[in-house]
């Protein structure tokens, strides 16, 4: 009897992710009425309740996730290993299937109605009527050359000014205040209460490649405060656009740009231009290696440092987990709207040539 109730729950569950499924399948209704009215009142209400909180509320959940999971597994292997084993098996598996759709299936729905069905949306794009298109060499070449001289410039200012980086509390401010600017533009990317914090798991996430994620279980951003500086900015950006219902990852390259190029802190200019050109001259590298390398040539020599010192610091914390993170992480991602899976984050390219077609500037 136990048993059959378990199921008829997995039954049930399952035609709710059947609901949700067959709900994100037309981008427009999820736009108007998930994206747009329900999701940013559901964002608001969880920042206001752990947004005050001084730590990471999201933090301690994902670590209670991998205990658990731990946990299973070791009972799990005892159990396999165990004499009882052949007693119990056809119960035993039986039950389990049951429980891991079970869990499966709660946590697909939540993740979905608290966030994840905005990887349906139509987006930002349509939100600024950019046409987002193949792009040529051509086009990737003049872009390259843009982001050169925004990036260039922004280091010429910081030395010029001798600006130092911000503590992790003034970082998270002058996000929120970079938001506050491009939200009296763009009244659809105001962000209010703000809840931008720092990773309790940064010095272990360096070991598998993350700088950064956003908790849609307690709306969350969480920034690796433990990464070289000058990236940070531009990190904070892009996952306060995740709390905003950007879910796409070059969708939130994007709005984090957009956010950051319209700060009044250069530290944000230099930030978001350095990350804009990387992704944008390893685009090209793969159309045109020679044209990629020489406009690396052309960055300044303070430029090209901190490029080598980000370089340095993956490199000293490279290990397995992180091909395992990006292939599973990369899976994730394709199958939530992102065919490129990890090469998704370069597809703000995309965007960038988009937006200066339009507007003529970046």
């Amino acid at each position: 009897m136990r048993n059959r109730k378990k199921e008829l729950i997995a039954a049930i569950l399952l035609l709710f992710c059947i609901t949700i499924h067959v709900y994100s399948l037309y981008p427009e209704r999820v736009e108007e009425g998930y994206s747009r009215r329900f999701f940013p009142a559901l964002g608001r209400f969880l920042r206001t309740v752990f947004g005050p909180v001084p730590f990471g509320i999201g933090d301690i959940l994902y670590g209670a996730i991998v205990i658990y999971l731990l946990i299973k597994a070791f009972l799990f292997f005892r159990f396999i290993f165990s004499r009882k084993r052949r007693k119990n098996y056809r119960y035993k598996l039986r039950e389990g299937i049951v429980t891991a759709f079970t869990v499966a299936s709660v946590v697909y729905i939540l993740f979905n109605i608290m966030w994840g069905i905005n990887y349906n949306r139509i987006g930002i794009a349509g939100q600024l009527g950019l046409k987002i298109e193949k792009y040529t060499v051509d086009e990737l070449k003049v872009i390259n050359n843009v982001l050169i001289e925004k990036l260039n410039s922004s280091k010429q200012v910081l030395l010029r000014n001798n600006e130092s980086y911000p503590s992790e509390k003034e970082l998270f401010a002058m996000t929120a205040a970079a938001y506050s600017t491009i939200g009296q533009k763009y009244s659809f990317l105001k962000y209010k209460p703000a809840s931008i914090k720092s990773s309790m798991w940064g010095s272990i996430g360096n070991y598998t490649g993350f700088v950064g994620y956003y908790n849609p279980f307690t709306g969350e951003a969480q920034v690796n405060t433990t990464v070289p500086p000058f990236t940070q900015p531009f990190t904070a950006c892009h996952e306060t656009a995740h709390q905003l219902g950007y879910a796409k990852e070059m969708e939130a390259n994007f709005v984090g740009y957009l956010a950051a190029s319209a700060s009044k802190d250069t530290l944000f200019h230099y930030s978001v231009y350095a990350d804009l050109f990387s992704y944008a001259n390893r685009t090209l590298y793969f159309a045109d290696s020679a044209a990629a390398l020489q406009y690396r040539k052309m960055l300044l020599p303070e430029v090209i440092a901190d490029f080598k010192a980000r370089k340095k610091f993956n490199d000293e914390h490279r290990s397995f987990a992180e091909p395992v993170f990006k292939i599973l992480y990369g899976i994730f991602l394709q199958g939530n709207k992102q065919p490129m899976g990890m090469l998704s984050y370069d597809e703000v390219t995309g965007f960038i040539i988009a937006y200066y077609k339009k507007f003529g500037k970046i």
